[in-house]
């Protein structure tokens, strides 16, 4: 996110480590935000719960970098706006498919994006992965099959294929940050804004279509205390906290470093899911589980 990041490898072991907690708990409440989601959202509520999420922090983010986002240009405005469609339909996938799977399947599918990504990269330039990063690809798709197993050979559920759509299209949102050359030069925070702004566009106008579900202002009213809790928590630290740790962090560390702290956050959704919410792998699900986590943190360090 930076071009003037420091390698990690100039700070002093006390320095880094100050970083580097930070951004492990972002790695920390993105693993649990699954659980979150799911303990307030139903099937019936997801726009409106998306609706609420984001509405609390664009508003935010707008006042924060309000200078950029008038400095950004008519084709930057148009090419984030593209980007935020795109992110509204991950954030559609992640919250329908949380509902509908556990949020240990969850975090664990979704974090398929790091295999995908890289394959989606290759195929675009003509350039093989390593033999390695293949192998670790395989891995990981096995470990997927196991997870969404449960006490036998089934069909994956409906949750599972829908996170499995959001890993792809979360892969087709960085190729994209990638590729849109408009969005290239732009400031992190007002790009930022702009595609969640359109997201929240999105989300809004779903939220206003018959038989989409309850509306916004219908499903904050019935909220109680833990449901505004799970609600501010995914606003305040998923959301707002993540994104400018991020962005302090990139600036004092290498951004490669940065992102295997993120890298753990499927192990913490799974710790979330088991210890928090009682959810339950079985032995086909957890070796499915361990697999998927040694098949990532291998392709990661292969496609490196």
């Amino acid at each position: 996110m930076s071009s003037i990041a420091v390698p990690s490898a100039g700070l002093a072991p006390r320095r880094a480590w100050l970083t580097d907690l930070p951004v492990l708990l972002v790695a920390v409440v993105w693993g649990a935000s699954y659980l979150a989601a799911k303990d307030i959202t139903t099937a019936h509520t997801v726009t409106a719960v998306l609706v609420l999420r984001f509405g609390l922090v664009v508003p935010v983010l707008v006042a924060a970098g309000w200078r950029g986002l008038r400095a950004l240009s008519a084709a930057q405005w148009r090419g984030a706006g593209l980007l935020g469609l795109v992110l509204s339909g991950i954030f559609l996938l992640e919250t329908y498919g949380v509902v509908h799977t556990s949020a240990t399947n969850a975090g664990l599918i979704i974090s398929l994006t790091m295999i995908f990504t890289p394959l989606a990269e290759a195929a675009v330039t003509g350039v093989r992965p390593p033999r390695a990063f293949l192998a670790a690809a395989a891995l990981s798709v096995a470990g997927v099959v196991l997870l969404t197993q449960g006490g036998g050979f089934t069909a994956p559920s409906e949750g599972d294929l829908l996170m499995l759509l959001a890993a792809l299209a979360r892969t087709a949102h960085v190729l994209f940050m990638a590729r849109v050359k408009a969005v290239q030069d732009a400031d992190s925070l007002s790009l930022t804004t702009v595609q969640l702004g359109g997201a929240v566009a999105v989300f809004a106008v779903l939220a206003a279509a018959p038989g989409t579900g309850d509306a916004p202002w219908t499903v904050a009213a019935g909220f109680g205390v833990r449901e505004w809790s799970g609600l501010l928590f995914l606003s305040v630290f998923c959301t707002l906290f993540a994104f400018f740790v991020q962005m302090w962090a990139v600036r004092r560390t290498s951004p490669s470093r940065v992102s295997l702290l993120l890298g753990t956050e499927p192990l913490w959704a799974a710790a979330a899911g088991i210890a928090l919410g009682g959810e339950r792998l079985g032995a086909l699900g957890l070796l499915g589980g361990i697999l998927v986590l040694a098949g990532t943190s291998w392709g990661r360090r292969a496609a490196a």
